[in-house]
């Protein structure tokens, strides 16, 4: 496996591999210094970032290595150039690429043409740097046994949606998206492609537009903001009502189970998606997650760049 493009290419071994080493780098964060020593990592964005970016650049330094930070605007990509020809000029001067953009068909097709490992740092359909960072913290807060429990994501059925309930099958969880129905609902073939993950790994993946129903008995709460970016200003009111009823409040967490979390991938609008009282309360393990988005980050580069993840 010589990149991550998508979710849905890990196998269940390599995420395993991946959590028991952020958890390493967690509390040793130089135990692999000289893994990139004089070599330079490329970070593409042409997405705003603040966890991602920060993320990428720390961990490239602690492995040694140099991050080359890239806006959007500074490539020859804005003048024509082809990702093709990018990917082979990147290449020729990099260990590796985090990308962070907004067509996951530009992530595949960099991947496919690089020949050093290429990481999807978001893209508007996925996000698996983001995922292994929560089941980073999932991990340290249930350990490794989740038989009986359940995780909930509510919310606008965006790349979160899809990528929590990938990683959920790959993880063999009860994983459970609640969505309004219609234009907000997750992709139908993400749905599909996660329930035929399961199959294998035994998972239960559900899919509703009842909050409450959902909530019931979970052992996590999770959402992301309401409007993401790209989304069109005009449909802001139309998005509002129809995602209010899928909130976190209070009322929400006290149906779930006694040691429950909240999480959220951040950033937050308080009053929103979330109530202030919860994300801001006893529960809430934001910032642990936001602080595995770099331990994450350098297990990726440090087990792609060593060609030890074996994908499905």
């Amino acid at each position: 496996m010589k990149d991550l493009l998508r979710t849905e290419h890990l196998s269940r071994a390599d995420v395993d591999l991946l959590l028991a080493t952020s958890a390493e780098f967690a509390s040793k964060p130089l135990r692999s210094e000289t893994a990139l020593h004089n070599k330079t990592v490329a970070i593409y964005m042409t997405k705003p970032s603040t966890r991602t970016r920060l993320a990428s650049e720390s961990a490239v330094a602690h492995l040694g290595g140099t991050p080359i930070f890239i806006r959007g605007d500074d490539l020859q990509l804005g003048r024509g150039e082809t990702i093709s020809d990018t990917a082979k000029i990147m290449s020729g001067f990099c260990e590796a690429i985090i990308i962070r953009t907004f067509k996951q068909s530009d992530v595949d097709e960099l991947g496919a043409a690089a020949s050093i490992p290429v990481i999807n740092g978001l893209t508007d359909d996925d996000h698996p740097t983001q995922l292994l960072a929560d089941w980073v913290t999932i991990t340290e807060k249930f350990g490794n046994e989740i038989k009986g429990r359940k995780f909930v994501y509510l919310g606008d059925g965006n790349n979160m949606t899809h990528a929590w309930l990938i990683m959920g099958a790959i993880m063999g969880a009860h994983v459970v998206a609640a969505t309004p129905a219609g234009k907000w609902a997750p992709d139908a073939a993400v749905v599909a492609k996660a329930k035929e993950i399961a199959t294998q790994s035994g998972a239960t993946i559900e899919v509703t537009n009842d909050p409450e129903k959902a909530a019931q008995g979970a052992s996590v709460l999770y959402t992301d903001v309401w409007m993401s970016m790209g989304d069109p200003e005009s449909e802001r009111a139309e998005k509002v009502k129809a995602l209010s009823p899928f909130a976190i409040t209070d009322h929400l967490m006290k149906l779930t189970e006694k040691d429950s979390i909240f999480m959220h991938c951040l950033p937050a609008h308080r009053g929103e998606e979330v109530a202030a009282t919860v994300i801001d309360g006893p529960q809430s393990v934001i910032w642990r997650q936001a602080f595995h988005r770099r331990t994450t980050i350098q297990a990726l580069l440090y087990h792609l760049t060593r060609g030890e993840l074996k994908g499905r």
